[in-house]
Order: structure tokens, then sequence, then C-alpha cells
């Protein structure tokens, strides 16, 4: 790969190259222990030099895959030695804020953190927020349109986009950076990029909707007696607000109880006994007013039976305790190999579903630990199973208890994680035949020597990745 090296080389102003150890020293993730196979990666800093790389691989048919932050959790930036990374991280720059017309024009490699900052510096606000805000990057956010804990009231990442420029196998580049909330001219193309974990394309650049800061939040960590108690209060609380609500992240009590006893806090006030807790959270302009209004709204859902117990945030510190209890889930890797799932269903069966996944995985043949949580407001729960073993022999049949049940239900394999390698075998019980034979010719349509990403989602040349 010598000559190619020099070639892209040559075709770079401002970005450099990393190559042989400089670049499989790198994780391969930042909860990854084991690192990068790729002996190649291309650091660009803007459109063109994205560009001016791909047309020199796709001259040599050579496979290239998109690194960002390399949060994801379903190995789809996973690379072969032969595999040339393109990576966004020096691709960091904030080109526009405009306040008026409440748009953000960025490069793909912004991590969302900083997003939000600059948001929140012009009293502005970006919805779309998660756990690991701090190390992903917004083009990585949209390839694999991200949801996190906001979803509820904003939507995921594709409802916060208004337009993008991406760079296509080829090398040609689609720029489609509209910066209106309403554009019905045709086809909206940047549907195509957004969620195709860099399948069709290389995100390079971004206009984000941004919407008016709310200063107004209240948080409370709530417990409910039974699951119907769990479902009538989402009900209850979103009319009771008026709107207001913003995040409802149920836990079931073995995350729960484990995570507070890590993090320690104010959470350590509400009682161990409770079958179903909760983080609620609502975002408004008035913080008087609000703060007697989510109050008031809480008691009264206690007298009528609703809640077991509460506990309101009497400041911006125990806010923060609260959500680190569900944010700070790396504490979950202090007992052993973990596997991290993400699925959606509609509501009225997921007390029911968690039980027999639940109960599936504790009849396979080893110790271990499961964990039920998830932003059970737009019918996304997440798994977390834990064990102190060898991880790989069991994977199958751990993937088969969670995502098997899902079938008769009509659910999702992934509410927001992606595909990837991890969920590829699963696919098939979310998305019908005719809907993967259309996704097939989408891929070949823009990327007809399969050069991006290779196998990610679904093989497309009929050769996959090594067994993990």
């Amino acid at each position: 790969m010598s000559d190619l090296l020099a070639a892209i080389k040559s075709v770079l102003t401002d970005g450099d190259v990393l190559s042989g150890r400089d670049a499989t020293e790198r994780l391969a993730g930042i909860w990854r222990s084991d690192t990068i196979q790729a002996e190649i990666i291309v650091r660009p800093t803007s459109t063109a030099e994205v560009a001016a790389v791909m047309k020199l691989c796709h001259a040599r048919n050579q496979h290239v895959v998109v690194h960002g932050g390399l949060t994801g959790l379903v190995h789809a930036g996973d690379t072969r030695s032969s595999d040339v990374v393109i990576s966004t991280e020096r691709m960091n720059r904030i080109e526009e804020l405009d306040t008026l017309g409440r748009t953000m024009t960025l490069q793909s490699g912004v991590p969302l953190q900083l997003v939000h900052e600059a948001a929140e510096a012009a009293g502005l606000m970006f919805p779309v927020d998660l756990g690991a805000r701090g190390s992903c990057q917004i083009g990585g956010n949209v390839s694999t349109n991200a949801g996190g804990l906001r979803v509820i009231r904003y939507g995921m990442t594709r409802d916060n986009v208004l337009g993008l420029e991406a760079v296509l196998s080829d090398g040609s580049v689609v720029s489609s950076m509209n910066h209106m909330l309403k554009n019905n001219s045709g086809y909206d193309l940047k549907h195509l990029f957004i969620g195709s974990e860099g399948t069709l394309g290389i995100v390079t650049r971004l206009v984000l909707r941004l919407r008016s800061a709310l200063p107004a939040r209240h948080t409370a960590l709530v417990a409910f007696p039974e699951f119907s108690a769990v479902l009538k209060f989402l009900s209850y609380v979103d009319g009771a607000l008026s709107g207001n609500l913003s995040a409802y992240e149920v836990m079931w009590p073995d995350f729960f109880l484990y995570q507070r006893d890590k993090v320690g806090g104010a959470a350590t006030q509400i009682g161990d006994e409770h079958p179903f807790y909760a983080i609620v959270e609502s975002l408004g302009a008035d913080q008087e007013r609000e703060a007697d209004v989510f109050e008031a709204a809480l008691m009264r859902a206690h007298e009528e039976g609703l809640l077991a117990d509460a506990l309101v945030a009497k400041s911006g510190a125990e806010s923060a305790a609260i959500w680190r209890i569900r944010d700070e889930v790396e504490h979950l890797f202090k007992l052993g190999q973990v596997m991290f799932f993400d699925v959606s269903l509609t509501t009225a069966p997921m007390a029911d579903y968690v039980a027999e996944v639940r109960a599936r995985v504790n009849a396979l043949p080893f110790d271990g630990h499961f964990f039920a949580y998830g932003h059970l407001g737009d019918g996304n729960l997440h798994f977390s199973v834990a064990l102190d073993g060898d991880l790989e022999v069991h994977r199958h049949a751990i993937e088969e208890a969670v995502y098997v049940p899902l079938r008769a239900l009509g659910g999702s394999v992934s509410a927001e994680h992606g595909i990837g390698l991890e969920k590829q075998p699963w696919l098939g019980i979310s998305r019908s035949d005719t809907e993967l034979a259309l996704m097939r010719r989408l891929k070949h349509a823009l990327d007809p020597k399969g050069l991006l990403n290779r196998d990610k989602i679904f093989t497309y040349d009929g050769e996959q990745l090594p067994s993990r």
C-alpha cells in the first residue's frame, strides 16, 4: 500500500496520515481494549480532502472505513489490515452560528459537547443529548441517527438536521446544505445518509437546527409500585407539564441500585424496595412558576397512588448526581465483560418482554448480571449483560435471548445504536426481505464497488469479517 500512501499524502493540504504502528496502536473504541487493524489512517481537514482521498481509493478499489469518536457499540468501525480509515477528528470547525435563523453550520468531527456549549453561549440549544457527549462526534450521531435522552420531546438526530454534505465512494460531493425548515423540492437527499452508518457516503458538513434555550430545568427521581403506574404516570405527567416533559428514563431495580451505590449523592435518599424507578425532567422558560407546577404534578401523582416515592433535585448539583446514575454506565465494566443492547417496542408489552428476556438470560449456563433500563417515553429499552468469563462463548445465546422475542411483538433490534456488524445476523427480525433488497439496491446505486464500510449493516460482497 506504499504507492497509495504516497498518493494520499500528495493530495492533502492540511490533513495528515498515520501509518504503521502509529495507526495500529490506536484503540478500536473508547470502551475497548483491542486496537485498530487498518495500517493507514487519513485525517483530512475538509470536504475537498475527503473527496480527493476517495477518488484515489475508488480508482484502486480500496476499501474505506469511516471513524468518528469511536463511541459506537455495534462494531461499525471495525477494520481489516487492508482497509484505509478516514477519521474526521480534524474536521472539527464550527463554521457559522446563525442566531436569527437558529442554525449551526459545522464540520462533522465536532464533538457533541462542543455543539451544546456553542449553542448555549448564543442563548440557544441543540437538543440531542447522550451520555457519550464528551467523546462522540456530531457526524457519528448523524450517521447512526442517534437518539439519546430527549427523543420524547425533540425526536432523533434525524429530526434536528436541516442539511448536510457527503462524499460518495467515487469522490463526488453531494452538497445539500439546506438552512430552511421547509423545503419540499423533490427527494430530501440528506435522509439517505442519516442513519446509514457510513455505508452510502461520508458525511463531512452539517446544518443543525437549534432551539431557543430553556433555562428552567427540573429533575426528579421517582419510584413506582408497579409497571402499570410507570405507563400511567408517563401519560399523566406529559399533560400536567403542558408539553415541557423532556426526559423519562425508567430503570429496573437491579440497574438503579447498582448504579446508585456507585454514584452516591442525593439519590441515596430514595428507598431500595421499589420495583421500578425513573428520572423525570422538564425544560421550560420560567424557573419559579414551573417549579411549582412540577412539584404539584408529582404530589398529585403520589396522592393518586401512581408514585411510591419521589426526590426532587433542589440544585444543579443534585440534578447532575441523579443523571449520573443513568449516564455513567462504565461502572458496569467493573463486573466483567459486558454486552449492551438497545431495542424498541410498544410500551404495553414491555414488562412481560423484559421478564421473558431476563428468564432466558438467567437460564443460560453462566453466572452474570442482567440490567434493564431505557428511554421508555419513546419505547427504547436498554439491556446490559455482564459476566466474569469468556463472553464470546455465550454471545450468540445471549443475543438470541434478547432479539428472538421481538419478532412476535413487532419490535426493533436497534432503537438508536445502529446495526454495524453486531446486529447484522438479527436484522431480518425487524426488516422484511423486500426492505433488505431495497437497501441493497440503494447501496449498489451509491457505492457499486462496495468500498464504504464494507459489510456493515449487511454483507455486500459475500465476504464477512473474521469472528470477533
